[in-house]
């Protein structure tokens, strides 16, 4: 049976878990509506979920549909957990986007649709709350029309301006063609559906277009491909893995890279395999989310920006610091981009303030660990800011390696590139790897401690001593080179290129959009200013301005709490990361958490004797 991976995504409030419980109750998965406000849904299966009112995990349930398998994912819709809904982006087949008929479209609804849109993932559009006072659908739809291509089923002038052959039949007056699931499946246009979740209206119109207008997928045959997205812990401490299968059939008792599969159970109907379409949680595999099965499926990577806030966490208790390092250790596991850092104190990345709430009550309720947290800050980038090279040959110091890189600017979102200057085959391909690795590993601390990003490095020297052997035959390493040579040796050199270089130290920018009454206008901007708001446009009309312009992201925080008493708790602030911009005055620094290598003694001392 075909299968469907259908994610419910949307701004927090916008009604998505009570969409996805009126799916589940039209389906006949469950016997009545359960409530988000009782507590008593389907998905939010956390007790924090439940008493917080939100999604915080990606949920997976599901239902049967015109002999299609809809494996429903509901995702977090505060933006605090972006992370997760960025996981679940990889494995779907298509998404529905909820947006609430009385708010409108929302700071995350942007982002969300954006980002649909960019990785092409067929989308249908809910217009929720209909039925609620206050509820403007047709405003709703002029907003989303500005933001996508968005029609309603059996508009044919609306899909005409989308696709030639609609347009051609129309302006003929001949039969024109159905192409409305065409134009869906490939992301060209996203058709909307306008209704209420908790009287059902509109739904069942819904439902209908999940299985004739979005890509359902199966495909056991083929090599074994499959991806991780979600990695949980089980009653016992077992790791359990998420996987979505691309293609062959995964079987209990079937060995991996990553280990021996010891359960499956299929989501959709309890099976002991998984086959391409499926997504199944599986038992005995050290996983970690972003992992692949067999053969990579297609190309990953950060659908949305990365976190810019961190703090630093301290358990109440002194005593507890290895059972808060082994508790972090495995919430890292969940959510990678946490990017768990130990120094001289324990931090974690942030995305907002919520979060760190979330993450405290986890430790305390999951872990028996109370925590305190200090004052968050900003977590900045550094950038090459001109070309730096440095090469240390063998026989010159403690390591049997001859390196030598170059490192210089890439193009602004480029991340980290490595190439080659020097011949493939002029040694061993595992020392290469090994370079390239630790290359990676190295760059996430730059001269200032902030991980370093745009940056091209070229390796432009290369060497080793061939593996030696004495009379007897034993392998003798004080004369043969090994990988561990090539990885102790390239932070030095990488460090001393990127000091000839030199770095920029970069604070994230937030784009936001503000609009209060019209009289608060004297009032607010001065606000802005103290804030480092820089305002790009503003305009008045029917009683209310709107500025849009952008704001250092450590103030967003700060400016949310004042505004309220400033607008008369009429103004509605927007904020969304935007871009890096370089830090005026004196660079901020961050503690290192490696053995430095900017400090060679301290370096050497550290790893020659670990050596």
């Amino acid at each position: 049976m075909p299968s469907l991976n259908l994610g419910i995504l949307a701004h927090v409030d916008a009604g998505k878990t009570s969409l996805t419980e009126r799916l589940l109750l039209d389906a006949g998965v469950i016997g009545e509506l359960g409530s988000v406000d009782a507590g008593s849904t389907r998905t939010d299966s956390l007790d924090l979920e439940r008493r917080r009112g939100i999604t915080i995990k990606a949920a997976v349930v599901s239902f049967e549909r015109d002999g299609v398998t809809v494996n429903l994912i509901d995702t977090p819709g505060h933006p605090d957990f972006i992370a997760e809904v960025e996981r679940v982006l990889s494995v779907l087949d298509g998404a529905v986007l909820v947006v609430s008929a009385v708010e409108g479209v929302q700071a995350q609804t942007r982002v969300l649709l954006r980002t649909l849109r960019r990785l092409r993932i067929p989308t249908l559009i809910f217009v929720n709350k209909a039925d609620r006072r206050g509820a403007d659908p047709a405003r709703v739809h002029r907003e989303l029309g500005r933001l996508a291509p968005s029609v309603r089923p059996g508009d044919v002038e609306a899909l005409a301006e989308h696709d030639d052959d609609v347009l051609a039949a129309y302006l003929d007056g001949t039969a024109v063609p159905d192409r409305l699931a065409d134009r869906t499946r490939d992301g060209t246009v996203h058709p909307v559906f306008t209704g209420s979740a908790i009287t059902g209206d509109g739904v069942g119109a819904l439902m209908a277009a999940l299985t004739t207008l979005l890509p359902a997928r199966g495909e056991a045959d083929g090599p074994l491909s499959g991806t991780v997205f979600k990695v949980e812990r089980g009653p016992a401490g077992e790791k359990v893995s998420y996987i979505r299968m691309y293609s062959g059939t995964l079987r209990v008792r079937d060995r991996l890279d990553a280990g021996k599969v010891t359960a499956i159970r299929e989501v959709s109907r309890g099976a002991a395999e998984v086959s391409g379409g499926q997504i199944a949680k599986v038992w005995g595999l050290d996983v970690r989310i972003g992992d692949t099965i067999g053969e990579a499926p297609r190309a990953t990577g950060h659908r949305f920006a990365p976190p810019t806030l961190e703090t630093v966490v301290t358990p109440v208790h002194r005593r507890g610091a290895g059972a808060l390092y082994a508790a972090l250790t495995e919430l890292a596991e969940q959510d990678p981009l946490i990017n768990l850092r130990q120094d001289d104190e324990l931090s974690v990345s942030l995305y907002g303030e919520v979060q760190k709430e979330v993450i405290g009550a986890t430790l305390r309720d999951e872990y028996g660990i109370e925590v305190t947290f200090r004052e968050s800050t900003t977590i900045c980038v550094e950038r090459p800011a001109g070309t730096g090279a440095a090469v240390e040959l063998i026989g010159t110091g403690p390591f049997l390696a001859t390196v030598g890189l170059r490192v210089e600017p890439g193009p602004p979102g480029s991340g980290v590139g490595f190439r080659l200057g020097v011949e493939l085959g002029s040694m061993p391909y595992a020392f290469f790897v090994a370079v390239e690795e630790t290359v990676h590993t190295a760059l996430r601390q730059g001269l200032s401690g902030w991980q370093v990003t745009d940056v091209l490095v070229t390796m432009t020297h290369s060497g080793y001593w061939a593996r030696q052997s004495h009379s007897h035959g034993t392998f003798d390493k004080s004369m043969s080179s090994t990988a561990g040579d090539f990885r102790n040796l390239t932070p030095l050199v990488l460090m001393a290129a990127l000091a000839q270089a030199g770095t920029t130290v970069l604070e994230p920018m937030h784009r936001f959009r503000l609009e209060a009454p019209a009289d608060c206008y004297r009032t607010v901007m001065p606000v802005l200013a103290r804030h480092r708001a820089i305002p790009l446009t503003s305009q008045v009309a029917a009683g209310a301005f709107v500025v849009e312009g952008d704001i250092p992201a450590e103030n967003v925080h700060a400016l949310t709490r004042r505004l309220p008493t400033l607008t008369r708790g009429e103004g509605v602030f927007e904020s969304a990361f935007d871009h890096y911009q370089e830090v005026t005055g004196m660079p901020p620094r961050r503690p290192r958490s490696d053995h430095n290598p900017l400090n060679r003694k301290e370096y050497l001392l550290h790893v020659v004797r670990r050596v």
